[in-house]
């Protein structure tokens, strides 16, 4: 077993004769009349291409290439080709290479630098690999940049993008005044690193065992992603517009009751004034926290503690989160909408350790769905004319494979008998039966069932529902009594953590955790929750993109006209014609269910569909 230090062994012995972006034996060919022949004939006859596209811009999908730079499998030369009027048309005929099925594509980052290469034709049907996902695999809780990568594994310094643009400023950046020698020097050097990269991290994932991880999931999954933010969802702008004027009403109101229990009028916006009210007028707590300036500490964290203090409390963290849900996608959306009213988020597969996609500009899976507002924001998101907006997702996916990894019998009996998992539950820790269950009981047991694979402590169970740490202690201990190999799992999966220093989900990606030792008590224990959770988030993670996978790969066969277009956590949400709607019920259903062939519990898919986002989950 490798800690992190000995997982880098190879890369530091590999680094002893460090290659630098401007060592003698690499030999920079512009790519122009002669020379470009030259290359496509030498590319014709290599296996592989490395890509470095320079790309520049904030839009997910519309970004400028000041320049690109090639590599073949074999041979010194870089093939550096700065992009203008001119040389624009080379670039279609270099993409012309790129269908061919025998030729692997490599880069860092190569969905970024695809989806701006499609601007010149560029949407190959080849073989990938991306250096950047290569080592997320590897290195899940650390950075990927190339920068840092070509540093540690290469003892190769980068120039960074600040310096290649100074003296201009990113925000205010005309790429026609960028150095011509320092841009041929930066895009050169970022296509050497990608190649000497991925042969060392190719050669570490195959000794982990994990290149599987890399060809069979994360590659496959790349083009599909990329689809799906170029497809986009249609925004209801008039539902938005609606949701805002909705927004201002209720915040005004808070507003007004806020002040009113103040007694007077302040800023409600204006932490310093909150805080002032609070503990000075409103005499809250004595002790109350400040900051280094001097000011009381009033953080949604901090307020929660005086909810039960005064009325005001709720009001005020009610109205942040309003205010923080209506600046964030009320207004945001529309701003993000293309022409056409869509707007395309990208998702992100090496950003969430455990495995899981994330999303940004804008972050969908953020949206909350746990309140009547965050909820109502997926009113906006609709299917296209003629469509319907069809939602599927695993029903408690996480408490399945739980069953699957302990083993126990009492779980996975409920699961498999199909009774309500909560009531099942809370009728095993009151050892009654199933019709004497309250609703109460249900909602308690709940609570434990999410919270405990999570690792909560009898005090966190005890503040989320609102009873003693004696009753939250006792309610864990019946939970533990009644599913004994939940215990024991949980007991073993931190032991083989603390000895292996990594857990690992069924299909063998690792989440590494090098604070399962830690002197600090908080540090530890948030480790030992991690190698409980992280195999059963990071296998859900692995199931739904093989479902994803399956899905789209059937979606093509058959010339469909429906179109994946959101994924958020468990769920998956598609664009689809009325006339398709059975068909695709079918299909997603079945693919869903079959991504967790194996294991000792049934998967459940629970579907909808309608007019939009909303009604359909």
């Amino acid at each position: 077993t490798e800690d992190f230090g000995e997982l880098f062994a190879s890369a530091e012995e590999q680094s002893s004769k460090p290659v630098p972006p401007t060592a003698p034996n690499y030999n920079t060919i512009v790519l122009k009349d002669e020379a470009l022949s030259a290359f496509l004939s030498r590319a014709e006859q290599s296996k592989k291409l490395y890509l470095y596209a320079l790309t520049i811009g904030t839009d997910n999908i519309q970004k400028d290439i000041p320049a690109l730079a090639f590599m073949l499998e074999e041979g010194d030369d870089v093939y550096y080709l700065p992009l203008n009027g001119e040389t624009a048309s080379s670039v279609y005929q270099l993409q012309a290479h790129c269908n061919k099925s025998e030729t692997m594509l490599i880069a860092h980052d190569l969905k970024t630098q695809l989806l701006a290469l499609r601007a010149y034709g560029w949407m190959p049907e080849c073989a990938y690999e991306d250096t950047m996902i290569a080592h997320y695999l590897l290195m899940p809780d650390m950075g990927h940049s190339i920068e840092a990568l070509a540093q540690h594994y290469l003892s190769m310094s980068l120039m960074g993008f600040d310096e290649l643009i100074a003296p201009q400023k990113a925000s205010r950046l005309s790429v026609a005044q960028i150095d011509a020698e320092r841009l041929k020097d930066y895009v050169v050097s970022r296509v050497i690193a990608t190649r000497e990269l991925h042969a060392c991290l190719i050669a570490k994932l195959e000794e982990q065992k994990q290149l599987h991880l890399l060809r069979e999931l994360e590659m496959p999954l790349m083009p599909i992603l990329m689809r799906m933010e170029l497809e986009g969802v249609r925004l209801d702008e008039v539902e938005l517009s609606r949701q805002d004027k909705l927004f201002q009403e209720q915040m005004s109101s808070l507003e007004s009751e806020i002040q009113e229990l103040a007694g007077e009028t302040f800023n409600v916006n204006s932490p310093k004034q909150i805080g002032d009210i609070l503990f000075d007028k409103l005499q809250l707590d004595a002790k109350a926290k400040k900051t280094k300036s001097g000011t009381y500490t009033t953080s949604e964290e901090v307020l929660e503690k005086y909810r039960d203090k005064h009325p005001i409390i709720g009001k005020i963290l009610d109205y942040r989160g309003l205010k923080k849900l209506h600046s964030t996608y009320i207004t945001a959306l529309p701003s993000l909408a293309d022409i056409t009213g869509h707007v395309h988020t990208s998702f992100n597969q090496t950003v969430a350790a455990t495995g899981r996609l994330s999303s940004s500009n804008p972050n969908i899976q953020n949206i909350p769905i746990r309140t009547e507002q965050g909820r109502a924001i997926r009113a906006a998101f609709i299917p296209e004319e003629g469509c319907t907006f069809l939602s599927a997702d695993y029903s408690q996916i996480e408490l399945r494979l739980m069953a699957h990894f302990s083993g126990d019998e009492h779980l996975i009996g409920a699961f498999v008998s199909g009774h309500d998992i909560h009531q099942a539950t809370a009728a095993r820790i009151a050892n009654v039966s199933l019709d004497e269950v309250t609703s109460d009981m249900r909602r308690n047991a709940k609570t434990a069932n999410f919270g405990i694979i999570y690792g909560i402590s009898a005090f966190g169970l005890a503040e989320r529902l609102g009873i003693s740490r004696s009753e939250a202690k006792d309610l864990i201990t019946g939970y533990f009594a009644s599913y004994p190999g939940v215990k024991a799992y949980m007991d073993n999966v931190v032991a083989k953590a603390r000895a292996d220093r990594f857990v690992e989900t069924i299909m063998g990606r690792r989440r590494y955790l090098t604070d399962i030792d830690s002197n600090n008590a908080i540090v530890r224990g948030y480790a030992e929750r991690n190698a409980i959770n992280a195999p059963l988030q990071g296998t859900a993670a692995d199931i739904i993109k093989v479902a994803m996978i399956a899905i789209d790969k059937e979606i093509r066969e058959k010339n469909l006209k429906s179109r994946m277009i959101l994924q958020v956590h468990d769920e998956l949400n598609f664009n689809v014609p009325f006339d398709e709607l059975e068909l695709m019920q079918e299909l997603v259903h079945r693919c869903m269910l079959a991504a967790g062939k194996g294991l000792k519990v049934p998967l459940e898919v629970g579907m909808g569909h309608g007019a939009n986002w909303l009604v359909a989950h």
